[in-house]
């Protein structure tokens, strides 16, 4: 038997996923994990993912990562179109949220991707928080310390008037939308602005070859934010949706911001104070972001330079506070304007706040209070640049969810946007930064509230409440696209049209619980936060749409309103967090996911008998049954003290003794089945309780080899499953196998669902154990010594009962051709059905285009769903069992086999 070429490796692997953890660089923090076909050079095979696309230009900012949106429904303006043409260089810093959200949202309804499910372990959310917001007063004594101490240093921010915030943030703003200006003029006007109006000058001379240089004027900046215990550190997910918050927010006044019931003017005045020093962080971020910009494109043009010495200072200095500092500047010169306009007369009897500071077109005056003789200073407005952009994504949220009434009701709820966006501003006043008499009191304030009231969790998802108001501040964190990376996009979506729609604020109340789910007008809404969702997200019909499912599904016996779910994280998730989440692992996952196995330190020592090519349907003595499976209830009770939760984060919800804040009421669910064997007629009904949190991933699609042929050999087992000629009859077998070779290393072994039934007691080191090499093709090779299979494979393909599909497409025919002139069929991003026959007269490439222009990717994903599939989560849900989703002619089972020896999981779910 000849030993397989590294040239024949290579074939033989053609268009099969191989699945990597590579750090960035130095100061990223944990590994980065991605996919890669690093043998393949086809664009078609390169650029399958395991999640789908960003469908709305509204969206975009759920991701600090590169990205392109597909706009489902375009409607750009000749000046939006201009400036998208004008697109230039500009600086990313290696910072991002995790998990990723780009792999949040797996083609399979209610999972996730390779990227996501990795980094669940290394999550934001895992962070230790900063400081607690619903007291602002006790914050950290250090905090007011270190203020005092930055302003009154000769190093540090010079003592800035808010109106010189508000006009170099206008300045700003034009700054980001001009071309690269080349004259070296530039550079000094952006350092005698910065150390003349922001910042002291140097002490020392930090360039001689150009003191003047953007380099010297962004080594100042970081260090200025990079100081500790000064800025709000939005690498924490609780300040990312507190942002808005803090912007929009009246204290006291009706938007359940919580504060001190004795001590309401000193609690305003803490409030006021977070705001202007948020004003301040966002300048001094867009001052170093303007200026990174610069050396970016002036980079590119070739008229700017910077030594490896200083980008590696400046990886070193800027810590994630300033990363995630550039990465709220870019939110907000991309989404927000400031506009000046000069004071009106006064009026005779002028109106006092009302308290719904809340609009998007908020007008900030920026006075204190002077005397009537005294002129009075011009106000500023901050506008959302794309209102219109954010209200059409809104209104696409709502109709890809099917929310009840969306068709009448959708032009009410864009009006009600408007209102919020451009209702009558209302003027206020922020803090007066006179640092002698107020920083002094602050101090005093906060060595008497040492004690922090924030909630520490320890939650690899949050559980997120919010407190629904009319033109509330969720509202306007939408509207305005102020939203940083995370999943807060998706709790603000879903908080916008619940706020905008009357009837169904009046049916659900005012409390929202983010995380878990409502029933509204017989139909439920599922956060994918919530395992429910995950769960039901599988059945016929069911939509999933920016982090939430809709589902005919309605739990038994429930009225409208919102409910919250108990669910256990697994023990093992809960050690793998941190410095231990495999995602560390980088070798392990790369070893136990390789193609050749545990031969992967030997390439030369390769046989063809050493692989087989795994099928789910390996049934020696008989077939299982043909079954049919339907699902037949929802069911919701309250929780037990068994069921371990985790507390729920509150949003605009003061944790007092009202009936508001008392503990929500928390409900387990269970679901059940009717499965019905259609050979000798029986029936069992069968109830799982979804009691585990657990997660599914979409199995990475793959394309098979074409190259197959190098394995035809009388001494290779694994030949005489593949389909060589077309005929559709291989030898000894009725039908054709496609897919990639598996390496004898991976030991699987196949359980039919109605089996599990049976045998739903065991555990699965019970099932795993019953692994015999018999279950795979027998090779001349000895199969390794194992007592126990790796993987679990669940049969959901074979004997069947089929279902109607309610959202049935037709599907064209998508192929490539091999190099022999035979037609190879290749799946698309989304899992599209492919034939083996290619069109006349067409090449892959305008067949591919043509596909893709026709058939949107999320309308694909629903043509799947079926109550065998709900089931079969729900064993998992109950078992614990995180679980991948291999969608036959999606991707070939030797790649999901592999993928789950990267995740380190041990359960694949094999659909049709």
């Amino acid at each position: 038997m000849a030993n397989l070429t590294e040239s024949e490796i290579e074939k033989l692997f053609s268009g099969a996923p191989q699945y990597f953890a590579r750090s960035e660089g130095h100061y990223t923090g944990a590994p980065h994990p991605s996919v890669a076909f690093p043998w393949d050079e086809a664009l078609e095979i390169r650029d399958l993912t395991d999640h789908t696309q960003i469908e709305d230009k509204a969206w975009g900012s759920i991701t600090a990562w590169p990205h392109i949106t597909r706009d489902v429904n375009p409607d750009r303006s000749a000046s939006q179109r201009a400036s998208e043409e004008k697109r230039r260089a500009h600086f990313y810093p290696r910072c991002r949220e995790r998990p990723n959200m780009l792999s949040m949202f797996g083609l399979e309804k209610g999972s996730l991707g390779y990227q996501a499910a990795l980094e669940l372990g290394v999550a934001d959310s895992l962070q230790e928080e900063q400081w607690g917001f619903e007291s602002l007063a006790a914050r950290p004594h250090a905090v007011a310390e270190q203020r005092q101490k930055m302003l009154t240093s000769k190093d540090g921010l010079r003592s800035v008037d808010e109106t010189v915030i508000m006009e170099q943030l206008i300045k700003n703003g034009k700054r980001y939308t001009e071309k690269h200006l080349r004259e070296r003029r530039l550079t000094s006007e952006l350092y005698n602005e910065l150390f003349l109006h922001l910042l002291h000058p140097p002490t020392k001379v930090l360039d001689h070859r150009d003191p003047y240089s953007l380099a010297v004027q962004i080594m100042a900046l970081v260090k200025i934010l990079a100081t500790p215990n000064v800025w709000i550190d939005f690498s924490h997910v609780e300040w990312r949706i507190r942002l808005g918050q803090l912007l929009w927010s009246v204290p006291g006044v009706s938007e359940g911001v919580d504060f001190s019931q004795d001590r309401p003017a000193e609690a305003a005045a803490d409030f006021q104070e977070e705001r202007y020093w948020l004003l301040l962080q966002i300048l001094l971020a867009c001052e170093l972001l303007v200026r990174l910009d610069a050396i970016t494109e002036g980079e590119e043009l070739g008229t700017e330079s910077i030594r490896p010495a200083e980008v590696h200072r400046f990886e070193k200095e800027a810590n994630k506070t300033v990363k995630w500092s550039l990465i709220l500047a870019r939110v907000w010169l991309e989404n927000i304007e400031i506009v000046k306009s000069e004071p009106a007369e006064p009026a005779a009897a002028e109106e006092k706040p009302s308290g719904w500071l809340a609009t998007l077109t908020k007008r900030m005056s920026l006075s204190r209070d002077h005397d009537s003789h005294h002129s009075r200073p011009p106000t500023y407005e901050i506008r959302g640049k794309h209102i219109q952009r954010q209200i059409r994504g809104l209104t696409h949220f709502a109709k890809r969810l099917r929310w009840p009434g969306i068709e009448s009701h959708a032009s009410q709820i864009s009006q009600n946007c408007h209102a919020v966006a451009e209702g009558i501003p209302i003027n206020t006043s922020l803090l007066d930064p006179s640092l002698s008499d107020s920083h002094h009191a602050l101090h005093h304030r906060h060595s008497n509230n040492s004690q922090s009231q924030s909630k520490h969790i320890r939650a690899r998802r949050r559980k997120i409440a919010a407190n629904l108001q009319e033109g509330g501040w969720l509202s306007k964190s939408y509207l305005s696209g102020m939203i940083l990376p995370g999943e807060a996009l998706c709790h603000f979506l879903m908080a916008t049209l619940l706020e905008n729609d009357p009837e169904a604020r009046s049916k659900l109340g005012i409390i929202a619980i983010l995380s878990g789910g409502l029933i509204y007008s017989g139909k439920s809404f599922w956060s994918t936060s919530c395992v429910v969702g995950r769960v039901l997200a599988a059945g016929k019909g069911a939509v999933e749409c920016m982090g939430w499912i809709s589902s005919d599904v309605i739990p038994q016996g429930r009225a409208d309103g919102w409910v919250d779910i108990a669910a256990e994280e697994l023990q093992e998730d809960k050690l793998q967090i941190d410095k231990k989440a495999r995602l560390w692992a980088k070798q392990t996952i790369e070893r136990e996911s390789h193609v050749l196995g545990n031969a992967r330190s030997d390439p030369a020592g390769v046989l063809p008998a050493d692989f087989v090519i795994p099928t789910e349907n390996v049934y020696r003595d008989k077939l299982p049954p043909v079954i049919d499976i339907r699902l037949t209830k929802l069911t919701l009770h309250p929780a037990t003290n068994a069921v371990s939760t985790t507390s729920i984060e509150r949003y605009g919800i003061a944790p007092t003794g009202t009936d508001q804040a008392q503990e929500f009421q928390t409900y387990a669910a269970s679901i059940t089945f009717e499965v019905t064997d259609l050979d000798s007629g029986d029936r069992a009904k069968h109830t799982f309780s979804l009691s585990k949190d657990i997660y599914f991933v979409t199995a990475h699609p793959c394309v098979p080899s074409q190259h197959v042929r190098i394995m035809k050999s009388p001494s290779s087992p694994t030949i005489r499953q593949v389909d060589l000629d077309g005929t559709g009859n291989p030898a000894g077998r009725t039908a054709s196998v496609v897919g990639h070779p598996l390496h004898k290393y991976y030991t699987y072994t196949v359980f039919h669902l109605s089996e599990l039934l049976v045998k739903r007691d065991a555990s699965l080191d019970e099932l795993l154990a019953s692994y015999s090499s018999a279950t795979h093709r027998p090779t001349i090779t000895p199969v390794p010594a194992s007592d126990a299979a790796k993987v679990l494979v669940i049969d959901c393909i074979t004997n069947f009962q089929p279902q109607p599909q309610e959202h049935e497409i037709p599907l064209s025919p998508v192929v490539s051709r091999s190099d022999s002139g035979s037609t190879i069929p290749t799946p698309l991003n989304a899992g599209v059905e492919t034939s083996s026959s290619e069109p006349s007269g067409s090449n892959f490439a305008s067949v591919l285009e043509s596909a893709s222009q026709k058939m949107h990717s999320e309308t694909r994903r629903r043509q799947f769903g079926s109550d065998m599939e709900v089931l079969a989560r729900a064993i998992c849900a109950e078992k614990g069992w995180n679980a991948l989703i291999s969608r036959r002619r999606r991707g070939c089972l030797a790649c999901a086999i592999r993928e789950a020896g990267a995740l380190g999981w041990k359960v694949i779910i094999r659909v049709d």
